[in-house]
């Protein structure tokens, strides 16, 4: 099952990459993520031994998780929601 999602995640990154970045450029930022996320859940179900959702891997992962997330949101806000609620009044 980690192979399924670990290609979900790969098919979700380049879509994002390939057909959306179109519309904006954080897709770009956004479907990296996807891939690299893909490839850890793939690397992850292919070395048993290493868990690297756990450990140091763990924490590298979740603080670019953090860091990407915060990216996001701050691309959301200040490209997407303030401009437009801006212009109503």
């Amino acid at each position: 099952m980690d192979y399924f999602y670990g290609a979900i995640f790969l098919m979700a990154g380049l879509m994002l990459l390939f057909k959306l970045s179109k519309e904006n450029k954080i897709f770009y930022f956004a479907g990296a993520y996807f891939l690299v996320f893909g490839g850890w859940w793939i690397a992850n179900a292919l070395t048993p031994a290493i868990d690297l959702f756990a450990g140091t891997p763990g924490i590298v992962f979740k603080a670019f998780s953090g860091v990407a997330l915060v990216i996001f949101g701050l691309f959301w806000y200040f490209k997407i929601y303030k401009p437009e609620h801006s212009k109503k009044k």
